[in-house]
Order: structure tokens, then C-alpha cells, then sequence
């Protein structure tokens, strides 16, 4: 009997969620035969027998996580094989750092201590039979004590609230990526609007935006970096790998367009379009979902003009595009209607100075209000 083990998918991710078996007990396999697909935190990937053999045990049903390195199937005839296999991993060159500068984009911060909460035994006992966290309870006794009746009203109101449903998938390296950014960087936010009056009326947005954030860049290096809060230090990228910001039911999908600045304005379009069909079908490549330099949100597309955006560690700015609408504009003194299009600028006050970052978007305006 040979026993295969949830191999290592890289980047940080500790375990997955069975989507699908792809084969049942008593089926031969070859090698390289997808055996099941599995959910990460970032994409559906399909994990491929490393052998020849006859399945004898499967272990674990859809919807259930399993832990990296812990058994997955057991073949029944087959001679043992390299079961170290890494899932979804690149050579460094692919991505054009070392490995080592590679960021694990999914690990969460360590957890706050919880709140501190007085009460008494008795209380205390209330609350572990009626399943409240005291943490979450509004005292209202004396001195800050926890009473029994703010531990029932607590209970009354998580039993209106319904049954706690567990984040998975994207939702949960979303509420992980969230709660790094918050313990990590020192946001800051420039807003302006750049007025595309000019533009043809079937200008691609989408193309110009990201041709605008290769201009920014070009002229502020410093945002197109990952910081080292804990070495105190930054990497300048000289290519602009753009993560695209995309909302799906599932949660926030962010794949990576590479050297943007070096691609014209057909290829960028097709690499949109092949996105948003991988994001649809989550298939998106786990390389692609990582090593982003710089992140665009045309959140626009949705409503909302500006935003105070989130910067994702090691990433040190973030580009939003609000709702392109005609606004009334001083135009040689006089008003006008003219098209704008709102932005924010979200950057990382560690790593970025706020005359760079007006200097970014004043590169990235300036390129917007060009014609073509």
C-alpha cells in the first residue's frame, strides 16, 4: 500500500477544501490522471497522481479541508513514488524575483488578544451553555461588569443573526489579506479627476486606466514596490505586474497582468478577457494570482466615485477608478459639462511620500487626458 499526501500548493497555502473526486475506489490511475480538485484560498486546482495504480481509499468527502502533507488517497499496487510534489509552484524567473522575495500574499497577521471582559462565575457559566463569546458582549453592570442580562441579550441577538457560516475559498483569504493590511500599513488617499471630454466615444476604459498606472509609475518608481516592514526596506520593480481587482460572488479575485508597460493596447484587452473567463470558471492559474507590483480597482464599473482603497502587503499602492460621469467644470473660466473620470490613490505611508504619490497621479491624470 502507497499512501499520497496533500502536497504542498505553495505560497503560504496550509490546506484545502474537495471540491470533486475525479476517481473512485477500485479505478487504475496513471500518472499525471487528475485524481480530485481541490479549493484554496485562491483558485480550484486539480491535483494530478504522482503513479501508477489501483485506488484503494480515498480520504475525505466534498465540502471537507484537508491539511497539507495529511493523506488524500492509497493506492493498492503501485511502487512507492515521490509524493513531494509542489502544486502551482514557478520557477523564480517566471514571476522576476528571486524565490526568496516571493511573498506568502495569504498569511494573516497573529491574532489580537481578545477583549478583556468582567463577569462572574456564574455568568461566565451562562454564557459557555448558551455558546457567547464574552468577548463580543456589551457590559452594562457596574465598573464594567458583564451581567447576566447582557449575556442573554448577546445570545438573542446572534440567534437573529443565524447560524455562523464559516468563510471559504476567496472570502476567506479576502477577511486574511484584510486583517494583514489593517495590522500592517499606514494608509494614506490622494483623490482627483481627470477630465476624459476627449476620449472616443468607445475608448476602452480598462486599457486606459492600466496604460495610466504604467505612466504613474514611470514617473514614481516608489509605487510600483513591495515594502519590508520588518527589515525596514523596499524593493523597486522595474516592471509593472498589475493585479486587476475583480468582484464575483465568491469574493475578490485579483489576477496578475505581466509587464503591463511593455504590451499595447490588443494584447491588454485579450489578457482582460481571458481573466474574466478564468475568474468566471475558477480556473485562474495560482501563478497568476501572485507577485502583483501594483493594483488597479475600476470599481466604478459598479458605482461610487472615490474610495479610501486597501493596500495588500507587500504592495504599497492601490489605483481607483470611480464612475465616469459629466460633471459641471471651469473650462477658460467659464462652466462647462465635460466627461470625468474620479480616482483614488491609496498608498502605503511607510514606504511612499506623499509628494510621490501626488506625483504618480499626476503622471497617471496627465495620461488619461490625452486624446488617444
Amino acid at each position: 500500500m502507497t499512501v499520497f499526501n496533500l502536497p504542498d500548493l505553495g505560497e503560504g497555502l496550509h490546506e484545502a477544501e474537495i471540491v470533486n473526486w475525479h476517481v473512485s475506489v477500485g479505478d487504475h490511475v496513471v500518472a499525471d490522471q487528475p485524481l480530485v480538485s481541490v479549493e484554496t484560498d485562491k483558485a480550484v486546482v486539480e491535483i494530478p497522481s504522482p503513479q501508477a495504480g489501483n485506488i484503494a481509499r480515498r480520504f475525505g468527502a466534498p465540502g471537507e479541508r484537508v491539511q497539507a502533507g495529511a493523506p488524500l488517497v492509497e493506492f493498492a499496487d503501485a511502487a512507492a513514488a515521490d509524493t513531494g510534489t509542489v502544486v502551482g509552484e514557478l520557477p523564480a524567473a517566471a514571476t522576476g524575483a528571486p524565490a526568496a522575495a516571493q511573498p506568502a500574499e495569504d498569511e494573516a497577521p497573529a491574532p489580537r488578544a481578545p477583549r478583556p471582559v468582567k463577569a462572574t462565575p456564574a455568568v461566565r457559566a451562562l454564557a459557555r451553555r448558551l455558546g457567547v463569546d464574552l468577548g463580543v458582549v456589551a457590559p452594562s453592570g457596574p465598573d464594567g461588569l458583564a451581567i447576566r442580562a447582557d449575556v442573554e441579550r448577546a445570545a438573542r441577538a446572534l440567534a437573529a443573526a443565524g447560524p455562523l457560516e464559516p468563510l471559504r475559498g476567496v472570502r476567506r483569504a479576502m477577511a486574511r489579506n484584510m486583517a494583514r493590511s489593517q495590522a500592517e500599513v499606514a494608509p494614506a488617499t490622494l483623490m482627483d479627476v481627470a477630465d476624459v471630454d476627449a476620449w472616443a466615444p468607445d475608448a476602452d476604459i480598462s486599457v486606459r486606466l492600466i496604460r495610466a498606472v504604467v505612466a504613474g509609475c514611470r514617473a514614481q518608481s516608489a509605487l510600483n514596490a513591495w515594502f519590508d516592514g520588518a527589515a525596514l526596506g523596499r524593493r523597486l520593480h522595474a516592471k509593472v505586474d498589475l493585479a486587476i481587482a475583480m468582484d464575483t460572488p465568491d469574493g475578490l479575485f485579483a489576477p496578475v497582468l505581466r509587464d503591463v508597460g511593455a504590451r499595447d493596447a490588443a494584447y491588454l484587452r485579450r489578457g482582460l478577457e481571458a481573466m474574466k473567463k478564468d475568474v468566471a470558471a475558477r480556473t485562474v492559474p495560482l501563478e497568476e494570482l501572485r507577485g502583483a507590483t501594483f493594483t488597479l480597482s475600476n470599481f466604478g464599473m459598479l458605482a461610487g466615485r472615490h474610495a479610501a482603497l486597501v493596500v495588500v502587503p507587500p504592495q504599497v499602492a492601490i489605483l481607483g477608478a470611480g464612475r465616469l460621469a459629466p460633471q459641471v467644470v471651469a473650462v477658460d473660466d467659464k462652466p462647462a459639462v465635460r466627461r470625468t473620470l474620479p480616482l483614488s490613490l491609496t498608498f502605503d505611508h511607510r514606504a511612499v511620500t506623499g509628494g510621490e504619490a501626488a506625483g504618480f497621479l499626476a503622471a497617471a491624470i496627465a495620461d488619461l487626458q490625452r486624446p488617444e
